[in-house]
């Protein structure tokens, strides 16, 4: 059947049926024109310091030209940035982009293993890391392509305030663990030598890759999405139009807890909002919810987004419903299904609805948006953002008709350029007419708002961080005493799923608390099985294949 848009009879009013990707030709453009207009406005915040876009424009060009200039990068040259939210990471950012450069947006919690492979996988010359995570990165470093190693701590452009922030860090709290990489460069010296060089005109167009984005995959292996600038400047000119119905230019306060190594608060904190000369308040550590809290009520802010847990998590710290809520006028909740209960209260709370959003890494993120003078949750992840069409195909990929169940399926501006080396996974996943298909089962109703109904893929989501259950498998069955392993997802009040390992023994003796212990060593937090099942059998299909469903449907909610 053709394809039908209803969701354009829906749209707001004042939001485009398309957007001009071609008023941009590279995130750097956009950054430009920014600085241009709001060159004295905050733009990022963080632990009480601020600096302004004309700073975030001198120092991102320093940085640039010390990548070009000192280090000799050439255009298309992959930077590995592993650091939570702090003023180094926009620095850092822009300035790799600036430079014609790709970032490599890296998990600060990773493992040695995770690590390892994601920097080999890239190709990444040089690592900017935090000092909390240097000690990861020395021990990865053997066998990749890594050149440079840049580190810094979190007080470092903090002022006199950040040589004590350092200290307690290390000495104090015993958040830095000793490390020792040789050549490494402070990130403050990396400026500094940076003014030496003149930052060369690069012409950056838009089919260069800006972003690594690295993401799970049915097999278990992290792979690159390669996000270009097309990419990256269609969401954000998508996005932009959306939110402006109720987002005024230049008069923006954000708060970003999500990391912004994490595609969500990437684009719609880091990127849009910069597009529009917000100030970005970063939140280092956002799991600290009485300190969070704290933060909050420094001063009024006007938008915040998060996931499902982030919400849940605010509304029951106590203080929060003191806080001013006067400017308040966007909440945008995505990564994961938010739940009615949660966006009720933060309704009632706040005063201002919780609306939901839909995206993938590999559409950049954003594909589908509820509007944003919602006046209450609907159930609904929206409609499809300008320029960007939806629809649900069936196994032998025909369009289904309206209320029919089958896979959501995109196509954009906004949609990857492909997985990076990896042809067959690319094809695997966007078809011969260039339609995305996301694993996720979906309807529509008649206004064109579309409606998760499942997802066919067995993944779990973890506070709306990706767990794909065979990687967990293949760690968990390296241990000798597991014969066979099955992961799957549970539900989980505060995470909205939690990890579950189904195993049967090799060896009678071994432990939940063994198999936890291993997990911890070998994945990143929030992959770690919180429940360890043993069984005798697990159930599987006549040609042997397990049947994750079947577990799921026998765990107890």
């Amino acid at each position: 059947m053709t394809l039908d848009r209803p969701w354009l009879s829906s749209y707001p009013a004042g939001v485009p049926a398309e957007i001009d990707v071609n008023e941009f030709h590279s995130v750097p453009a956009v950054l430009q024109k920014t600085i241009e207009s709001y060159r004295d406005r905050p733009a990022f915040s963080s632990m009480g310091k601020r600096i302004t876009y004309a700073e975030l424009d001198a120092l991102s060009k320093r940085f640039a030209a010390y990548l070009l200039g000192e280090l000799k990068l050439k255009k298309g040259d992959r930077v590995a940035i592993m650091m939570p939210n702090c003023l180094q990471y926009p620095i850092a950012t822009f300035g790799v982009l600036r430079a014609g450069l790709t970032v490599v947006n890296t998990n600060p919690m990773y493992t040695v293993r995770e690590l390892k492979h994601q920097l080999a996988d890239s190709g990444a010359s040089v690592v900017l890391v935090l000092d909390n995570f240097g000690n990861t990165v020395q021990q990865a470093l053997a066998g990749t392509q890594v050149k440079q190693v840049i580190t810094t701590g979190l007080g470092d452009l903090l002022g006199l305030k950040g040589t004590l922030v350092n200290f307690v860090l290390k000495y104090v709290k015993k958040m830095v663990p000793d490390y020792d990489i040789p050549g490494a460069v402070r990130f403050n010296d990396a400026l500094t030598l940076g003014q030496r060089h003149a930052l060369p005109d690069i012409e950056i167009d838009h089919e260069d890759i800006a972003f690594l984005q690295y993401t799970g995959g049915t097999t278990g292996v992290a792979k690159g999405a390669m996000l270009t600038h097309r990419n990256l400047v269609a969401n954000m000119q998508q996005a932009s139009a959306w939110v402006s119905t109720v987002a005024k230019p230049g008069d923006e306060t954000i708060i970003t807890a999500l990391p912004l190594y994490h595609i969500f608060a990437l684009t719609a904190n880091g990127l849009v909002f910069m597009k529009l000369g917000g100030l970005n308040i970063l939140i280092t550590n956002p799991r600290d919810m009485p300190g969070f809290v704290k933060e909050l009520k420094r001063e009024p802010f006007t938008a915040i987004t998060g996931v499902n847990t982030l919400f849940n998590g605010l509304l029951n710290t106590p203080g929060f419903s003191d806080i001013d809520f006067s400017r308040l006028r966007l909440t945008l909740g995505g990564g994961m299904a938010v739940q009615r209960a949660v966006a009720e209260r933060w309704k009632k709370v706040t005063g201002v609805t919780l609306v939901e959003a839909y995206g993938l890494t590999e559409t950049s993120p954003a594909a589908c948006m509820n509007p944003m003078d919602l006046t209450d949750y609907n159930g609904s992840i929206g409609l499809p953002v300008p320029s960007t069409d939806a629809c649900v195909k069936d196994e032998e990929n025909r369009i289904l008709a309206t209320g029919e169940v089958g896979e959501l399926c995109i196509k954009g501006p906004q949609v990857m350029k492909g997985y990076w080396n990896r042809p067959e996974e690319t094809a695997q996943v966007i078809d011969a007419d260039g339609w995305l298909h996301t694993g996720d089962m979906a309807r529509m109703d008649e206004k064109g708002f579309f409606y998760i109904v499942d997802r066919k893929k067995d993944m779990i989501l973890v506070s709306g961080f990706n767990v794909y259950p065979n990687e967990v498998e293949d760690v968990i069955a390296l241990m000798p005493g597991v014969l066979e392993v099955a992961a799957v997802g549970v539900p989980d009040e505060k995470s909205g799923e939690a990890v579950k390992v189904v195993i049967v023994k090799k060896d009678p003796n071994l432990t939940a608390d063994q198999v936890k212990a291993h997990a911890r060593e070998n994945l990143t937090g929030y992959k770690h099985p919180k429940y360890v099942e043993f069984r005798t059998e697990l159930p599987k299909t006549n040609v042997g294949k397990i049947l994750r469903r079947e577990l799921r449907e026998s765990s107890p909610s």
